[in-house]
């Protein structure tokens, strides 16, 4: 039981968590998060560091294996649950490389992902108008309901598509997986304002976002920044450190034993 001033109990935990290649070449090395609700956290580290398997390991990807350590969401061991398991437990997951989905527009698929979170059915008219409530808040052309998932979308659009599904699927914990990658500056004001957005309805949301680059920390305002390299999280601290990091480089905020990471 909590008690008055007490940290609210956290919303997405990583402890621990040591992670290796099938081939048993170890890549993160104790990584430790804890995000509670209505945060925003920024994992931020060099090409090499781990960022993209770790990215992968809080999606549920089998291609990596936990040797030790935990994933836990509202207290719950998640560590073995599948990308869909946790998906339908309240995890958004927005990927790099959203996929196209042939044949599939996006109204039908947003009706199946609902059905599927919330056990909710709701019928075409009903999804429609909220759709098009959301595409109105974040800007989006009411026409693309009916299209194809990601058939010709830009990149601006992709993100847009992924901040609209986050909205319809009311999910607790966001994790955008380097969603600022090959964007020009447009489109990573549109993935701010849309979490911004968002987070309006939902401010108890958790956020990590997954980046190389400082630029969407400056629209996004993150709470807690945390630098990963060589597989490990050497340093951690407010909005201002993504700063420090701007005008030193990752080199400052490597140990000097350490060798390069896989």
């Amino acid at each position: 039981m909590s008690t008055p001033g007490a940290a609210e109990a956290p919303l997405f935990e990583v402890r621990d968590l040591h992670v290796s290649t099938t081939d048993d070449v170890e890549i993160l090395r104790g990584v430790d998060l804890v995000v509670r609700p209505g945060e925003i956290h920024a994992l931020m580290g060099p090409n090499g560091s781990g960022k993209s398997t770790l990215a992968s390991v809080l999606l549920g990807s089998p291609e990596y294996v936990v040797t030790s350590g935990s994933v836990r969401f509202r207290g719950d061991e998640i560590t073995d649950w599948s990308a869909d398991v946790r998906g339908r437990a309240g995890i958004f997951l927005a990927f790099q490389y959203p996929m196209e989905i042939a044949g599939v527009s996006v109204i039908n698929f947003l009706r199946q992902a609902l059905s599927a979170r919330k056990g909710l059915d709701l019928s075409v008219l009903e999804l429609r108008l909220s759709i098009m409530d959301w595409m109105d808040r974040l800007g989006m052309d009411p026409s693309f309901a009916d299209r194809h998932v990601n058939e010709g979308f830009s990149g601006g659009e992709k993100k847009r598509n992924e901040i609209l599904q986050m909205a319809i699927l009311e999910p607790e914990m966001a994790i955008l997986d380097e969603t600022d990658s090959g964007l020009d500056i447009d489109a990573l004001q549109v993935v701010a304002d849309g979490v911004t957005e968002v987070r309006r309805d939902r401010p108890e949301l958790g956020v990590l976002a997954i980046t190389h680059y400082q630029r969407l920390l400056h629209r996004l305002r993150p709470d807690v920044v945390h630098i990963l390299v060589d597989g490990r999280i050497v340093e951690r601290g407010g909005p201002d450190l993504a700063g420090r990091l701007e005008a030193e480089g990752y080199d400052a905020f490597r140990p000097a034993e350490s060798t390069v990471g896989t």
